[in-house]
């Protein structure tokens, strides 16, 4: 098995756009420094909080070229590169990791729900075409199709490269179930930025994290202090932030977050059709801004 991509923080970066609905690299490149400045251990790029499925394929070229040129270095960058179709994902995968990528994150395919089997067989044809560390995401509130303990076991013990799962099914006895069979140096990640505290209590190694696009030293100090053991400190940051690691989710992510973003002068709040942003004088915006201190 190759060794684990990161251990920390890795933000789910959201993907920036103009008001005209264009992308806007100068405020990518902002958001990458902040991130790598905060203290972050890696970034994932083009992930569910990064709106993937409304960017076209040239704007995924650009996206990962810029990120990989912006970090230059500074941390592993990991690309979402799962679909539900698995040539298309294999293309992705490729593009990335000749565009200079570390690894690649892998979502349970949506839509069309396959077997376990059938999840199993499609990061199989990715590792075999890439040969690129892969993080395979288990989001079944996204997917409708849940990524079985088992048969991340299975992945992790079979396929090299295999390095890691980002679990965000909110099941702790399944994700228990993962760390106490997990190979040597596999890597299991928050995919819930409140189950980071429990999941690193238990031995996991840290957090894909949607707060940290706004919050990157505080949620930093937090999975910092879970790894460490000090979860006196770690209880307490994970306390303090609460409200705002929810607010994350008042409306589907990423239009929070983007709303705090906004406010903070890093970029608009522009989301792409069929999401809508949260109008600043919704009741829900005037909530969002409570909960990260931004009123």
């Amino acid at each position: 098995m190759s060794e684990m991509l990161f251990r920390g923080v890795a933000p789910a970066l959201v993907t920036p756009f103009t008001a005209a609905d264009e992308l806007d690299l100068d405020a990518f490149k902002r958001l990458i420094d902040a991130q790598i400045e905060g203290g972050v251990s890696g970034l994932v790029v083009l992930g569910t909080t990064g709106e993937n499925p409304t960017i076209t394929h040239e704007e995924r070229r650009t996206l990962v070229e810029t990120a990989v040129e912006q970090t230059a270095g500074r941390v592993p960058v990991i690309i979402g590169t799962g679909t539900n179709n698995t040539k298309e994902s294999i293309t992705f995968s490729q593009e990335a990791m000749e565009a200079g990528a570390d690894g690649l994150l892998v979502v349970g395919p949506y839509y069309n729900k396959p077997s376990q089997a059938g999840f199993s067989a499609h990061v199989k044809a990715i590792a075999e075409a890439t040969h690129a560390p892969i993080i395979i995401y288990n989001v079944p509130g996204r997917t409708s199709f849940n990524i079985s303990a088992e048969t991340t076991l299975a992945l992790a013990q079979s396929i090299e490269e295999v390095v890691g799962v980002k679990e965000a099914s909110g099941d702790l006895a399944q994700i228990s179930d993962i760390l106490a069979g997990r190979p040597d140096g596999f890597a299991v990640y928050a995919g819930d930025d409140e189950m980071s505290l429990p999941i690193c209590a238990l031995g996991g190694d840290g957090c894909v994290s949607v707060i940290s696009n706004a919050e990157p030293e505080a949620f930093c100090s937090l999975v910092d202090a879970s790894l460490e053991d000090d979860i006196e400190a770690a209880r307490r940051q994970h306390l303090n932030l609460l409200p705002a690691m929810r607010a994350c989710f008042y409306e589907t992510n990423p239009v929070p977050v983007k709303a705090v973003l906004a406010a903070d002068g890093m970029m608009t709040p522009h989301v792409r059709l069929p999401l809508t942003a949260a109008g600043e004088s919704s009741e829900v915006y005037r909530r969002i801004m409570t909960a990260f201190g931004r009123n």
